[in-house]
């Protein structure tokens, strides 16, 4: 997020400064990721001032652009962060969004920049608790979590909260792949968002009963074992 401004700043009259965070969520081998910036001694969302004359959703995606390097994403508005005493140095209201991005794209983001990272987000509560998440930024838990900035531990758990209770009545689990996909594959996204295990013939099942996707007909290249099915969404929308 980016540094307040002060109180003198037309964007931050009456000492209150708008902001917009951006919680990126991913999937990749059954572990849910986010992309994290350095400030200072700890790890921010990609986030930025709002302008005066700036609609919020077009400050979210320019968070996003200028932070992430990414256009053309899943983006919804998940919440209003504002506690009085959130940011030190200045009052800081925080209008959080989260985007949902297919991993290849995601991974392409840190390389050759020392100053972000995609971190590995542990939640430590089960179906839709909510709160606070841990992120790492290692293959494995042993190290300490990363020292996140703010309250983004807990726009990062509203987030997972939010996908959690949409993924059955929303096609949001397609914004996690890519434009072709295997019902394993939507079925892992499902599983790592929700954090358990789903019944596989009742899951597919219920995808091919949803009317939300169609076969390509094409099947899987370069695998060692029964090339599966490709599928694509239907009504596939960045928003």
């Amino acid at each position: 997020m980016a540094r307040p401004r002060r109180t003198s700043d037309p964007h931050a009259r009456g000492g209150l400064t708008l902001a917009v965070d951006v919680a990126l969520l991913s999937v990749s081998n059954g572990e849910l990721l986010t992309l994290l910036h350095r400030q200072a001694d700890r790890w921010a969302l990609p986030g930025v001032v709002v302008e005066p004359d700036e609609a919020l959703d077009v400050a979210a995606r320019r968070a996003l652009q200028t932070k992430a390097s990414l256009r053309d994403v899943y983006l919804e508005q998940l919440f209003t962060f504002g506690a009085p005493n959130r940011a030190p140095g200045g009052r800081i209201v925080s209008v959080a969004y989260y985007a949902l991005v297919d991993r290849r794209r995601l991974e392409t983001k840190t390389r050759g920049e020392p100053d972000v990272v995609i971190g590995r987000i542990h939640v430590p509560w089960a179906g839709e608790t909510g709160g606070p998440v841990e992120v790492f930024a290692s293959a494995t838990r042993d190290e300490k979590p990363l020292r996140l900035a703010l309250d983004h531990a807990d726009i990062l758990g509203m987030a997972v909260r939010r996908i959690r209770g949409k993924l059955d009545w929303s096609p949001i689990g397609f914004q996690l792949l890519g434009e072709k996909f295997t019902l394993l594959d939507l079925q892992r996204v499902h599983e790592t968002v929700l954090g358990r295990p789903l019944n596989k013939d009742s899951f597919r099942r219920r995808m091919l009963a949803s009317g939300e996707l169609e076969a390509t007909g094409e099947t899987e290249r370069e695998v060692d074992h029964r090339p599966a099915e490709l599928y694509r969404f239907v009504k596939r929308s960045a928003v």
